[in-house]
């Protein structure tokens, strides 16, 4: 979910490759129809809109059984400090993110064949988060926790999420191309690595997930070194 672009997009290609049926799932049927191009005969997509539980709902009771669910889906962040934020705004930042999210394990888990998984996401915003990042990082400490809760609630199903730093997705569409280079070239420059990440290095950890039969309730950081800088 979140498949048809950016993280989830490479994740698709990844599963497809290692022999996965895939289905792809977002709110924009012309990315659906552009992504399908580049996946193997044979894969599937379907629209949802992911702010919607009652769609949510309805996709997952015509979906089947199925072995794995990764949901990437999020729409762009606008960054502002606390003083300039509107808070009706920054509610609507959840819907998708988190509460989509919490939709899909509602309703997918119970799909979920012996020996799955759920692998989610978070950003290392939780962890290091900066000035203006407020509403990006409640979003991503709430996510970690419901990760852990539900690695609990839904044992054995397996209950993870992958935590990425600046990654080049079209995530940071809403910046200018000046400063969004501006952005890249500056985590370059800080991290440990000396570049910024690509959305396959983000990509290799979900396959991680959905392979790794003995890890659940894991939050997995994937940024090139961020959080040590």
């Amino acid at each position: 979910m979140g498949g048809s672009s950016g993280l989830g997009l490479a994740t698709a290609k990844l599963a497809a490759a290692e022999g996965a049926n895939v289905v792809i799932v977002s709110g924009n049927q012309n990315r659906i129809d552009n992504a399908l191009k580049e996946l193997p005969e044979g894969s599937t997509g379907f629209a949802v809109d992911l702010r919607k539980e009652e769609k949510i709902k309805h996709f997952f009771e015509s979906a089947g059984w199925f072995d794995h669910l990764v949901y990437t889906a999020g729409e762009n962040l606008t960054l502002h400090t606390i003083n300039e934020t509107d808070i009706d705004e920054a509610r609507t930042f959840f819907n998708v993110r988190y509460w989509g999210a919490f939709a899909a394990v509602k309703y997918g888990a119970p799909n979920i064949n012996a020996g799955g998984s759920i692998s989610l996401i978070s950003g290392t915003a939780s962890l290091r988060p900066g000035a203006g990042w407020s509403v990006a990082s409640s979003i991503c400490g709430a996510m970690e926790g419901f990760v852990r809760a539900m690695a609990v609630e839904l044992s054995p199903i397996r209950v993870n999420s992958v935590i990425p730093g600046v990654i080049k997705t079209g995530l940071w569409g809403s910046m200018s191309e000046a400063d969004r280079e501006g952005l890249f070239q500056s985590q370059a420059d800080s991290l440990l690595l000396k570049r910024v990440g690509e959305a396959e290095d983000v990509a290799l950890a979900y396959i991680y997930l959905m392979k790794q039969q003995f890890v659940t309730g894991q939050n997995i950081v994937i940024d090139g070194g961020a959080v040590l800088v």
